[in-house]
């Protein structure tokens, strides 16, 4: 378990690798009472399928380069739906036909941004 100062600069990490790279609709959510398994979940969008993989892959040279672990990526080959595994954070980064689609914000009691269709859900959030 990260200590909660370095928990905050890895977020901030990671949504700053987001930001430089474009990521859209960038949401950081609080899971640490639904799992044991990470504290944040950060989702962000990209416009392309390169885009998703340049986003990913700066999260983690970001969070290495801080000297942060990063235990995995996952999803570049499709670049529809990556993400990165760095313990206490987990980064999502998809396309956002990908990301209105499975609503991962909702089912993890995170809000539902603007972008979204609006259409309701058949499941609701992990309470």
């Amino acid at each position: 378990m990260t200590d909660t100062v370095d928990l905050q600069k890895m977020v901030d990490v990671a949504v700053n690798a987001l930001e430089d790279v474009k990521g859209k609709d960038i949401v950081v959510l609080d899971v640490a009472a639904k799992t044991s398994l990470f504290q944040r979940m950060i989702i962000a969008s990209g416009d392309s399928n390169r885009q998703v993989k340049a986003l990913v892959n700066n999260v983690a040279v970001d969070l290495k380069a801080q000297g942060f672990e990063v235990l995995s990526t996952e999803g570049t080959e499709s670049g529809e739906w990556a993400l990165v595994d760095a313990g206490d954070v987990v980064v999502h980064v998809m396309l956002p036909a990908v990301r209105d689609f499975y609503d991962i914000e909702a089912l993890w009691g995170g809000e539902k941004p603007s972008f979204h269709s609006g259409h309701a859900k058949p499941w609701s959030s992990a309470d």
